[in-house]
């Protein structure tokens, strides 16, 4: 029997393409309220997240993927959804995973780990820089800078933290990945 020859990109491209950034995952609602070449403001609405705050940041990702999979006092399986952020709080890490829209504070099932809760997120503006890449500390802390120096020089203030939002799993070929750097910001 034989089998049809493939180059080798074609069989990279079929072997990651389950892992794409094109898979349908749910994200906040926003509405672009300012744009420019380095940056955009976007206001959001209020959102459900779970959250986990570590000293050590390696074990939070599993925490909440715990969750989402169905470790919550209902043993709901929850659909996982874009993006996943990142910032300092009280000097510990905090991770987010944003929940579906269709919960609210009265259906969303309640955590069983103790250092991990359901927090709402009030809305208000957020100055965004969009970028590729690995999601490295290295090019975060590159566009943090990029977007702070821009925000200070269009007097914009900002209100929290940065940001760091992922939207691609670590299989998505970096070129390929949407990485975001925020700031809540008073607009």
């Amino acid at each position: 029997m034989k089998f049809p020859k493939f180059n080798i990109l074609t069989l990279c491209t079929l072997l990651l393409l389950p892992y794409s950034s094109s898979m349908a995952y749910e994200e906040p609602n926003y509405e672009v309220v300012k744009k420019n070449e380095i940056y955009e403001i976007r206001k959001y609405f209020d959102r459900l997240a779970v959250e986990t705050i570590d000293s050590g940041s390696k074990n939070n990702f599993r925490k909440l993927f715990n969750y989402i999979s169905g470790r919550n006092e209902d043993n709901e399986k929850i659909k996982m959804t874009i993006p996943v952020t990142q910032f300092e709080k009280n000097g510990n890490m905090s991770m987010q995973f944003y929940l579906p829209s269709k919960f609210n504070s009265k259906n969303v099932p309640k955590p069983i780990k103790k250092n991990v809760k359901i927090v709402n997120i009030e809305g208000g503006y957020y100055a965004v820089i969009r970028y590729s890449g690995r999601a490295s500390d290295k090019n975060f802390v590159k566009h943090k800078d990029i977007l702070i120096k821009e925000l200070k020089s269009n007097n914009i203030s900002t209100l929290g933290p940065p940001i760091r939002a992922t939207y691609d799993s670590p299989f998505t070929l970096p070129m390929n990945r949407r990485n975001e750097a925020m700031y809540k910001v008073e607009y």
